[in-house]
């Protein structure tokens, strides 16, 4: 019985070590060596400080001012807006908010639901508003489906290029840039087909709003030097 016991017990480390502590820290360190980019959440970093991933979606916001000047809140919780300076994500179903990467979700409303076409309506609403005072021409039948629709991991950092081109009008319209490089930036930061034949192009969301930053402190920089 003693020997046994000794048996498994010593099967019990070793296995323990093996396969908790030692195969982990080879699979750890090949990819390390191999792709650290991908083994670290493919971080994006400004002037070496952590603002997100290029793998995972990020809300562009300002909080809804009151009539005091202060953040309005419902049930404790404060309203936001969308920041027209930036491109938008695609909407979010995370809770309690958008694009939270702790708690990757989807709305789990069915596509012929009245919710479903309430929050639609809504999102179509918003997307006109914040959008068409800088391209009058934009109507319900050009918003491209990825500018209502949340994905099914509520946290999807690319927008479709027909998405990025709809808010080019109003980035370059705020940031008093031409059009044309605006839209050369989004063409700068799209990727082609998986593969080359899989999937869409898209633009990553995260990645274009930091090239119109660094746009932005070049213009500055040049205006002070004048």
């Amino acid at each position: 019985m003693r020997r046994e016991l000794k048996t498994a017990a010593l099967a019990l480390l070793i296995f323990t070590l093996a396969l908790g502590v030692v195969f982990p820290l080879v699979i750890w360190g090949i990819s390390q060596l191999a792709f650290p980019g991908a083994a670290n959440g493919q971080q994006v970093k400004l002037h070496g400080r952590l603002v997100g991933s290029a793998i995972i979606g990020q809300s562009f916001t300002l909080p809804v001012l009151g009539k005091d000047g202060r953040p309005a809140e419902v049930s404790g919780r404060v309203l936001l807006r969308a920041d027209p300076l930036y491109f938008q994500s695609r909407p979010s179903a995370t809770e309690p908010l958008p694009d939270n990467g702790a708690a990757s979700t989807f709305s789990n409303l069915g596509p012929n639901g009245i919710l479903t076409e309430t929050e639609d309506a809504r999102r179509i609403r918003e997307y006109l508003a914040l959008n068409r005072p800088y391209d009058p021409t934009l109507s319900i039948a050009q918003i491209p489906v990825d500018a209502v629709t949340a994905s099914a991991s509520g946290l999807d950092p690319e927008i479709s290029i027909a998405n990025a081109d709809i808010q080019a009008h109003r980035v370059a319209a705020l940031r008093h840039l031409p059009l044309a490089a605006v839209l050369r930036l989004v063409a700068r930061h799209t990727s082609s087909r998986f593969l080359g034949f899989a999937g869409n192009p898209s633009v990553n969301v995260l990645e274009l709003n930091l090239a119109l930053e660094r746009i932005g402190r070049t213009r500055a920089s040049g205006a002070r030097a004048r």
